[in-house]
């Protein structure tokens, strides 16, 4: 059995290529990725010398319908997982058009590509951002509306719902699933958890956007990762499954936990204008997972975000290469 994982450099699809390797031996995988910023082939080293035959890469971009074509006729895929996306929300405010060529055409042509090579599966994977802010109370169900605020999450919602429409317009074998916030290694530096980590490593001026309160639910994304696989093999087509962490935590919090954890003052916390759009809550009802999958993350927040602060005091020679490539600081 052979899949098809794009976006496989970056930090949730590298995670999934280590974890289906390790946990299913009759599969092969086949990594796209066009290497972005944000794809960086390092997350995956030493799995092709661990695994020989059973992983590959090409460096491919998925709105390139040849290159998709090419790839899908040198292989028979028994799925698709597409990870592959711009997923910054600041970015995506900058810069919409990038958002909308990888996360909705790239879709759209990898959903026809699958369609017209016989893939048995296509796995849509989303983000809890598609339903747009929660109030005080409640949690997003796979029934929720979809408001998202930001070009990004605009853009996949777009795309989650070219995938349910291709179940209902060819019976296309479709599943899309939505996570709340993932954290844990190989995760890159702009986003929230190593973020932090590494500032405050280095003494500097965390940035806290508004009162620091917006809320998210926090899943290490190896519980992610067990969810996909989940929803790959015992997902029903055209099924939406939201993956949470059961894990409500503000972002304030999150970072003085770090800086707890780090032994640094709480005062290098530096709060800055909120972001345009900024979501004030998210929660996930994961019980139709739970329920239909016989899935259930495994990890606390506080006890995840401890091990990947550990991850990242261990592996600083990989997040400060990254760092000086992508001439962030």
């Amino acid at each position: 059995m052979r899949i098809l994982v794009t976006g496989g450099c970056g930090f949730i699809g590298s995670n999934f290529i280590r974890y289906i390797l390790e946990h299913y031996k009759p599969a092969y995988v086949t990594n796209v990725d066009v290497l972005t910023y944000a794809g960086n082939l390092a997350n995956l080293a030493g799995v092709a010398e661990e695994h020989g035959d059973r992983y590959e890469f090409f460096k491919a971009d998925i709105a390139n319908a040849d290159q998709m074509d090419a790839l899908m006729t040198e292989h028979q895929f028994y799925a698709v997982i597409n990870f592959a996306a711009e997923s910054h929300v600041d970015r995506s405010i900058n810069s919409p058009q990038n958002f909308i060529h990888t996360n909705v055409i790239g879709t759209s042509m990898l959903l026809d590509a699958a369609r017209l090579h016989g893939v048995q599966r296509f796995v849509q994977i989303s983000t809890d951002e598609v339903y747009g802010s929660l109030g005080p109370t409640g949690k997003f169900t796979e029934q929720s509306p979809l408001e998202p605020s930001s070009p990004y999450s605009a853009s996949k919602a777009g795309a989650d719902l070219l995938a349910l429409a291709c179940f209902k317009t060819f019976g296309q074998d479709v599943v899309v699933t939505r996570c709340s916030n993932n954290y844990g290694p190989y995760q890159f530096p702009e986003k929230l958890i190593p973020l932090m980590i590494i500032k405050a490593l280095r003494n500097e001026s965390l940035p806290v956007y508004g009162d620091g309160m917006n809320v998210r639910d926090w899943i290490h994304v190896r519980d992610h990762c067990a969810g996909v696989v989940a929803a790959l093999f015992e997902g029903k087509a055209g099924a939406v499954y939201n993956f949470g962490g059961d894990s409500e935590l503000p972002n304030l919090e999150v970072v003085k936990f770090i800086l707890d954890k780090l032994g640094k003052p709480h005062s290098l916390v530096s709060f800055v204008t909120d972001r345009l759009g900024h979501d004030r809550r998210y929660a996930i009802d994961s019980g139709f997972a739970k329920r239909e999958l016989n899935w259930h993350p495994r990890r606390n927040a506080r006890d995840g975000i401890a091990e990947t602060i550990d991850w990242y005091l261990q592996n600083q020679e990989w997040w400060q290469e990254l760092l000086e490539r992508a001439g962030r600081y």
